[in-house]
């Protein structure tokens, strides 16, 4: 499993990756928001369904391991290298 830092924008008025940044100590991350409020786990499920579709892979490849309720969430990724995930999120920005 690969882990994917992924700084989320809930009610952001539209599903997307905004694209790649980094947080204050320098590590990479990746920008999403979308539409769903951040109640009874709308936003999270919104992100796992919208960085799977990013990567062309199952929902179920992908899940929360750290930061459910925070806008930094730890995400982990089946089956995809951090280059591999690199590589397919590229093209998507």
């Amino acid at each position: 499993m690969t882990r994917l830092t992924v700084r989320l924008t809930p009610r952001g008025g539209a599903d997307r990756i905004d694209g790649w940044d980094q947080d204050p100590d320098g590590r990479p991350l990746l920008r999403a928001r979308v539409r769903a409020a951040p109640t009874d786990g709308e936003a999270n499920t919104a992100l796992t369904a919208l960085i799977a579709r990013g990567l062309g892979i199952s929902k179920s490849d992908v899940t929360i391991a750290r930061g459910a309720s925070a806008r930094v969430k730890a995400l982990e990724i089946r089956g995809l290298s951090e280059s591999e995930i690199r590589a397919r999120m590229d093209l998507k920005i």
